[in-house]
């Protein structure tokens, strides 16, 4: 069964993966008999967060919806080299049909998740919120903010329709920051959450004289976020982005934001190593 939020975007990733994959027909797969019964494994390689059960399983359904997948692992876990995540049964024609889709999608999201959790691990013990962006792969928008939420990090609006970000040349095309913020308070509606992207202090004393609750500090030196900090004072949630690595997250973390931006979450993944095999 299907997560009832996630349902549309998973039919829809796996279709689109399908179509591009087997469009007019899978010749490999005629070469075996239509009714033959075979059973394959899932292992993984390298260590990482399992996740993408669900596109996993969508996958072998829409070509056989009587294909058996047995989990042995959830969509969250730690997995190690060498685990037998797990075990499938089912027409072979479809199982290797849908073989690489199922593994694409598996080893994108697991590896989204994986990446995830070792930023959030950077910061364990610190009050603050590890996030992604908008900076995900082609189609695959909700299905890795999702793995996002798997490895422990927060979701930032899904898209530009659920959420209003007040960029630079937002703030010049609207003649100023003052001006940009007062429009968008009176642009969203309840739910909707105004963040402003500021470039320096006194842009962001300007957005916090404007009532701005939520504010982005882009490319803030570690000094420049200490004092950002020290000068909202808690009048509003503060977010670092911007060019930030693994090896400096815990020094921007310490220095009192309240949320940290990642697009590398997202954009900047290695698939993890998955492989599965016919074992009878």
């Amino acid at each position: 069964m299907l997560d009832p939020e996630l349902a549309p975007h998973i039919r829809l990733n796996v279709a689109n993966s399908l179509n591009e994959d087997v469009f007019t027909g899978d010749l490999t797969a005629q070469l075996l008999p239509p009714a033959l019964i075979s059973n394959a494994q899932v292992i993984t390689r390298q260590h990482g967060v399992l996740c993408g059960t669900q596109w996993f399983d969508e996958c072998f359904r829409m070509q056989s919806p009587d294909c058996a997948i047995d989990w042995l692992a959830k969509d969250g876990d730690w997995i190690t080299p060498g685990q037998l995540l797990c075990e499938i049964r089912g027409k072979a024609q479809a199982l290797l049909t849908a073989e690489r889709s199922a593994l694409n999608l598996l080893q994108t999201l697991s590896a989204t998740a994986t990446r995830t959790k070792r930023y959030v691990d950077a910061v364990a013990g610190l009050d603050v919120k590890i996030m992604d962006t908008r900076k995900t792969l082609p189609g695959l928008r909700h299905a890795q903010k999702y793995a996002v939420r798997m490895g422990g990090g927060h979701n930032q609006r899904a898209g530009l329709f659920d959420g209003i970000l007040i960029k630079e040349n937002h703030i010049v095309a609207a003649g100023g920051i003052r001006p940009v913020l007062e429009h968008a308070f009176r642009l969203a509606t309840p739910g909707i959450s105004v963040q402003i992207e500021v470039e320096s202090l006194a842009q962001l004393d300007e957005a916090l004289l404007a009532g701005a609750k939520l504010v982005l500090l882009d490319n803030f030196g570690l000094a420049e976020l200490r004092a950002a900090v020290r000068h909202t004072a808690g009048r509003a949630e503060l977010e670092a982005s911007g060019g930030i690595t693994l090896d400096k997250l815990r020094e921007v973390a310490l220095t009192g934001v309240n949320r940290i931006s990642i697009g590398a979450l997202t954009k900047d993944i290695e698939a993890l190593d998955l492989s599965m095999r016919i074992t009878s």
